[in-house]
């Protein structure tokens, strides 16, 4: 079955939860928490979001942010 659209209110904070799967470790060295960074910037500036604070856990991360556009 197919993922229903994310509900979207474009300005207001979101909390999201990223976790490897099945819980697994996504970050080993500590150049995989640098590439991560790097890549969420380059994400927010493309689909313009603000990160407005981030936690990186060797398993998950949690982001509060906001989306400032309508998703396309």
């Amino acid at each position: 079955m197919a993922r229903l659209p994310r509900f979207v209110i474009p300005d207001q904070p979101q909390h999201i939860i990223q976790r490897g799967n099945n819980r697994d470790i996504i970050f080993v060295r500590d150049e995989d928490y640098v590439f991560y960074i790097k890549k969420l910037k380059l994400a927010c500036d493309k689909h313009r979001c603000q990160i407005h604070t981030y936690v990186l856990m060797t398993n998950h991360v949690y982001l509060l942010m906001t989306p400032c556009t309508e998703p396309v």
